[in-house]
């Protein structure tokens, strides 16, 4: 496993193209864009104002970057063609959590939209921007929708303070709708498996539930106890190890790069025995937005597992044997977890905590892997490349590359 250096970033924005040639990056007002295996600068663009989105088309030829202080981006719709220099709008758009999504294969988008205090969805034809389906949707206040991978099958989710989840068919057909309970916090997040046969609903409930494709009904529920006590599964957790001096390597007084390995902190993973306590955070209840309830879920490429994270269990991540519907491994670790992510192209999860190590899981175990280098790199995101061979790893204020040979992680 290699890395490259530190490059500078702000505003968490690095990407690399879908087609895996180019990484993007953004500092401040610059566009940066490098060559994804070489790292060696392609393209440089300044704008006019702080970059604070960005995205890649689909077919790696253009970039977008938003600068919302400039108002460039305004709240309606705004179709730009880049081939005829047509220009499509789009009205009454809704903001909300997420209200515009395309399928997978580029060929339709649906937006969520408030008319008269009223909740629709439009689904457009993106060759020519004709309006397909125009239906209103049984929800109090849209939260957001998401397309099934196939493209067939259009998920919405209502307001957290009422549960609802409802499918539709790309015809506008309500093919059916789900509730869990009443009453109490509803849907906090959402995650199709890639095969499009399995959609897996997290709750402010501390559970995940997972539907069918076939009758759209609830297969199983997913709990997140504060203490595992299955001896089927296996915990790996996060210990620190004290830094180990060898004498003969030292000098005096030793170079930077060699102090910093002998005396830097390291850590771990050991396998825990159940029954195990992890690590459970009392959520406030008088504050909007508590850190309760499942908030990451991602399916892996192959459809074998879920990785999810209860949020008052800030510590651990959960994956799930979907073959089996079984709780398969937790890794709890010594800090919170901040992002994790599948490689595309293999079940080996990536997972970052805010500090300077990245951790790696598949079914023939997990490791930690230290970020060397000098300074405080406290890594809160990252982003596997297409290949699976690399990832990003983004700092507040820098990124670097990490380099990984697939034998690895089996």
């Amino acid at each position: 496993m290699n890395f490259s250096e530190l490059f500078k970033l702000s505003g968490l924005l690095g990407r690399f193209s879908p087609d895996g040639k180019c990484l993007a990056s953004c500092v401040q007002h610059r566009l940066v864009v490098r060559d994804a295996s070489s790292l060696q600068l392609l393209q440089l663009y300044t704008c006019l104002d702080q970059i604070q989105y960005l995205e890649w088309s689909s077919d790696s030829l253009f970039i977008l970057c938003a600068l919302y202080k400039r108002g460039i981006v305004q709240l309606r719709i705004t179709v730009w063609s880049l081939c005829t220099k047509s220009v499509s709008y789009i009205k009454y758009p809704k903001a909300c959590q997420q209200g515009v999504v395309f399928t997978k294969d580029g060929r339709y988008m649906a937006v969520a939209e408030r008319r008269d205090c009223k909740d629709f969805i439009s689904i457009f034809v993106c060759n020519n921007w004709q309006l397909l389906r125009h239906f209103d949707t049984e929800t109090q206040d849209l939260s957001g929708i998401e397309w099934a991978p196939n493209g067939c099958v259009l998920a919405a989710w209502d307001t957290c303070l009422e549960y609802k989840v409802l499918l539709y068919s790309l015809d506008g057909r309500l093919l059916s709708s789900f509730r869990a309970y009443e009453w109490p916090l509803g849907v906090k997040s959402i995650a199709w498996s890639p095969s499009s046969q399995f959609l897996a609903i997290g709750s402010f409930d501390e559970k995940v539930r997972i539907l069918n494709h076939v009758t759209w009904k609830k297969i199983t529920e997913l709990d997140h106890p504060a203490t595992i006590a299955s001896k089927k599964t296996i915990v790996y957790k996060e210990v620190e190890k004290s830094p180990t001096v060898d004498t003969e390597r030292l000098s005096f007084p030793p170079t930077r790069e060699l102090a910093s390995s002998l005396f830097s902190t390291k850590s771990k993973y050991d396998i825990s025995q159940v029954p195990v306590s992890l690590q459970y955070v009392k959520p406030v209840a008088d504050r909007a937005n508590p850190k309760v309830g499942v908030g990451m879920l991602a399916f892996s490429a192959d459809n074998c597992f879920l990785a999810t994270k209860n949020d008052n269990i800030p510590n651990a991540v959960w994956i799930w044997d979907i073959r089996k519907l079984k709780l398969s491994v937790v890794l709890e670790q010594l800090c919170t977890i901040q992002c994790f992510q599948w490689d595309p192209c293999q079940p080996r999860l990536a997972v970052c905590t805010g500090t300077s190590r990245v951790y790696l899981w598949s079914p023939a175990g997990c490791m930690v892997v230290q970020v060397p280098g000098e300074g405080d790199f406290q890594i809160v995101s990252l982003s596997w490349h297409s290949s699976g061979d690399s990832m990003v790893l983004l700092s507040k204020d820098n990124f670097c590359v990490c380099y990984l040979e697939r034998e690895e992680v089996k």
